[in-house]
């Protein structure tokens, strides 16, 4: 089928693009334009027509890329006309009426890039990711992945873990033939080597993922010491209802912020106390869970009435920052047992500190991005992957002593198959150009 779709944002604007892919791409130009195929490549001012009629739908520019030298790989055409609601549902209603064209599915022209061997899937999924992009560090990001590096990365040790596989299997293979000793050597430097190279990248403390998702904050505190008046305060707006009433936020509330180019997710969770209210319990349970998942915690309390429970000091590790609240309402000296915390004295009220408090924030959040120059992990998908690689690659390290070629060969192949799996390439066609390219096997 050939698909269609506005690949612009949707609304009024001054350019719409609707983008075309398919076999029948030629043919939608044709009947549109009412007349031959445009230059590829060329951008042409053409007038579309409803199916070839004279009632005019628009007047605007095309773009003809012939396959497969294209985004997806097939026949594809960008028709570029005036942004307005009905310009735009006239084009649909024109392309639909044209056979075998059907509205395109969210991210089927990217799909068919990644079927047709356009790009790989880090790719894909890069390109998603700078669509969504909100801040400086995401859109770097999403580039870097988009530029290879990790694909790079991912295929070099798919094709290094191929090499040795082709021994193993030719072991079998040819059971007689005993494997050189400089092979033997080079299969247990190259499955160390690589072994150790992944179980290094996993060792990044999830920055990729940060940056993808946002730095994790949670505000947590007893009730009434501000934790939903901080969380406007961070936003910039009312995000969550401000009430003398204790007991008010139940639930999690969340928003994502954009804090000098690094995205966050601050949390305001359910004042922590002794309730016999069944909601309320529940929303502190929740409140404590979102704060052990936190990359940041900032415990709330209030200079005014000190509420340091037991649960609130087993908050204060070292990803945490005490934040006393209502320093206008403080009588005396401060108090002494906080001083032993990391800790900034706030009125949110008086708007006193509170640049302290956000440039404390702003130094964690670089701290915890400071190994951000060689990522590779951006999603749980190529975690997990890694994760299993490296477990068979385990399983691997201690047959060989034994011999066990054959059960050896599996844990190779399946180690192979789940790196495959990260750049979406999983081809047994490749192994055997492998064997015969390194073994002459008919000698």
């Amino acid at each position: 089928m050939t698909i269609y779709a506005l690949s612009s944002g949707p609304g009024i604007s001054g350019i719409a693009v609707i983008r075309v892919s398919g076999k029948n791409t030629a043919e939608v130009i044709k009947k549109l334009t009412g007349s031959k195929l445009p230059p590829p490549r060329v951008a042409t001012l053409k007038k579309f027509n409803k199916n070839g009629k004279k009632e005019l739908i628009d007047e605007g520019v095309i773009l003809w890329f012939p396959g497969p030298n294209s985004y997806t790989g097939e026949d594809l055409a960008e028709f570029h006309v005036h942004g307005s609601r009905a310009v735009i549902k006239a084009m649909h209603l024109a392309i639909s009426k044209i056979n075998n064209c059907r509205l395109a599915d969210p991210g089927e022209f990217t799909k068919r890039a990644f079927q047709n061997g356009r790009i790989n899937l880090l790719k894909a999924e890069s390109i998603a990711d700078l669509i969504s992009a909100e801040t400086e560090i995401q859109r770097k990001q999403a580039l870097k992945i988009m530029s290879g590096k990790s694909s790079d990365q991912f295929n070099l040790w798919r094709e290094q873990l191929l090499k040795i596989l082709s021994h193993v299997e030719a072991k079998i293979d040819f059971p007689d033939e005993n494997l050189p000793k400089n092979i033997i050597n080079a299969i247990r430097k190259t499955s160390n080597n690589i072994l150790i190279e992944i179980k290094k990248t996993l060792n990044d403390q999830k920055v990729g993922e940060r940056i993808r998702e946002g730095f994790r904050i949670a505000i947590v505190g007893p009730t009434n010491s501000g934790k939903s008046s901080l969380l406007n305060y961070l936003s910039k707006r009312d995000v969550a209802i401000v009430s003398e009433i204790a007991g008010t936020t139940r639930d999690v509330i969340e928003t994502h912020l954009n804090l000098d180019g690094y995205p966050v997710v601050v949390s305001d969770t359910a004042g922590i106390r002794d309730s016999k209210n069944e909601i309320e319990k529940m929303g502190i349970k929740i409140a404590l869970n979102r704060a052990e998942d936190a990359d940041l915690k900032l415990v709330i309390v209030s200079a005014k009435n000190v509420n340091f429970t037991g649960v609130l000091k087993g908050l204060l590790t070292k990803n945490a920052v005490l934040v006393v609240n209502k320093s206008d309402l403080m009588k005396g000296k401060f108090n002494s047992k906080f001083k032993k915390y990391e800790h900034v004295l706030i009125s949110i009220k008086k708007d006193s500190n509170l640049n302290k408090l956000i440039s404390k924030i702003k130094n964690k959040l670089k701290n915890k991005f400071t190994t951000a120059e060689d990522i590779l992990i951006t999603r749980e998908r190529h975690r997990q992957n890694l994760i299993n690689c490296v477990h068979h690659l385990e399983k691997f390290e201690k047959k060989k002593s034994a011999q066990d070629f054959d059960k050896a060969a599996e844990d190779l192949r399946l180690a192979t198959r789940h790196l495959g799996m990260i750049v979406g390439k999983v081809d047994v066609e490749e192994l055997l150009g492998s064997i015969f390219n390194d073994f002459c096997i008919g000698k």
